[in-house]
């Protein structure tokens, strides 16, 4: 294969950012190639660390002061959406996945989604004009919400049933009927009056030592959750049954996880809780900021993922907490019941997509400004809403522009690229050969 410098540019991020878990489970990231060979969209879902090669080193007319250092989700595409049950017991519609989130510009999440929507908005081959009035409301929407912030001295705002509408409400009505038996009878089964889990081909048993292990871990991690989510209920916590766990996304080939089933908020059988814990991962954009001073924050990557998320999220997960395993940083979440991403496949005229992408402004928004005081360390000691505001500085249209060109002109890189990282993988010359 004849390799020019742009893709050997593609070669050389994509082998720093996954060189060791490449040689780790080579399987799993021939799985995650393919999956990203699909389309144009899935290849952008699996480079974060390629966009921020990209973009970190870029002239940004906007980010500027302390709108350049704040806590930032980091991969921002239009999938990252979905909805969960927060901390108060409201079912909530809002950004999910925080595995990339670190500290950096307010506009690098803008500029992320700007280009995830255009490619969005071309696999489905609508025209441009559509796609540029679909990035100009995404923008616009968050800019009002940024400023709903200023103006009410409050971060207390949700996409919620009672006020959202169209694919977003629907998402929230099919999670609110979701019900946790069922998730564990699709997962477990009782044995002499116990739930454990069930074998199928995602899960594997764990000898005496590993299981050790992750139950020492699992004893970290309760830890770590804040006390004033932890239920009083004896019992509550006891781990009944753990699994290694495989057949994760397009961003978490690699990467060793477990399953553990744990006794619930009561005794009865269909209140047991399913968490998931995952080995956390080096976020991409950190490989390409001065990341010391941000670093030694934490204990590890699995610290700083969990207060990132709880930074960015104000009410998140009851049961989010962090662990390690030989020294390496794990998150441990729920695996809920109530979990449903926005479905895109049935979204299909602009006008439904504009309702959508007005709503996911506002989310963005809301994930930003939440994010000044919710965290455990003091990295973010200042009101977003007011740092994004001056930087802004009533730029409004000249944002938007700015936003909806840049994402016009990287979905045509994207587009590009993942060409020339088909052909590459087809070669062998990306990490993994193509075939076994």
């Amino acid at each position: 294969m004849t390799t020019d410098s742009r893709t050997d540019e593609i070669i050389t991020v994509l082998g720093d950012a996954f060189a060791p878990l490449m040689e780790a489970t080579p399987a799993a990231f021939r799985a995650k190639y393919r999956t990203m060979a699909r389309d144009p969209h899935a290849f952008y879902r699996g480079t974060a660390c390629l966009f921020f090669h990209d973009v970190v080193g870029a002239e940004d007319p906007f980010a500027t002061g302390d709108a350049a250092r704040i806590w930032v989700h980091g991969d921002l595409h239009v999938e990252n959406f979905g909805t969960y049950l927060n901390s108060d017991g409201r079912m909530v519609f809002d950004v999910n996945d925080f595995d990339e989130a670190y500290l950096g510009r307010f506009t690098w999440d803008l500029q992320r989604f700007a280009a995830s929507l255009a490619l969005m908005g071309w696999q489905k081959a609508l025209p441009v004009d559509d796609v540029t009035r679909l990035t100009e409301s995404y923008v616009r929407a968050y800019l009002d919400q940024v400023r709903a912030y200023v103006e009410s001295h409050t971060d207390e705002f949700a996409l919620s049933l009672s006020n959202t509408d169209g694919p977003i409400h629907d998402a929230l009505v099919l999670a609110r009927s979701r019900r946790r038996a069922e998730l564990l009878d699709a997962n477990t089964v009782e044995v002499d009056g116990v739930r454990v889990f069930a074998d199928d081909p995602t899960v594997r048993r764990l000898d005496d030592a590993e299981r050790e292990r992750v139950t020492a871990a699992y004893e970290g991690y309760l830890a770590s959750i804040p006390g004033h989510l932890r239920s009083g209920r004896e019992g509550f916590h006891d781990l009944r049954d753990v699994v290694g766990k495989s057949g994760f996304g397009i961003g978490s080939a690699g990467l060793p996880a477990y399953n553990l089933l744990i006794e619930g908020y009561s005794e009865a059988l269909d209140d047991d809780v399913l968490l998931s814990m995952k080995q956390a991962n080096v976020p991409a954009v950190s490989r390409f900021v001065d990341a010391v001073e941000v670093d030694r924050y934490f204990d590890h990557e699995g610290h700083r993922t969990v207060v990132s998320q709880r930074a960015l999220q104000a009410h998140t997960d009851a049961m989010l907490g962090h662990t390690a395993i030989d020294g390496v940083g794990y998150v441990v979440a729920e695996v809920s019941p109530y979990e449903v991403d926005l479905d895109w496949s049935g979204l299909i005229e602009p006008s439904t997509i504009e309702q959508v992408v007005g709503l996911l402004g506002r989310a963005t928004a809301k994930i930003h400004c939440a994010s000044d005081e919710d965290s455990e360390e003091d990295l973010v000691d200042f009101q977003v809403e007011d740092a994004v505001t001056e930087a802004i500085g009533g730029r409004d249209d000249e944002l938007v522009s700015w936003l909806t060109d840049f994402g016009a002109s990287y979905a045509e890189q994207v587009r590009d690229d993942h060409a020339r990282f088909v052909e590459a993988f087809r070669a062998g010359a990306i990490g993994v050969t193509a075939t076994a």
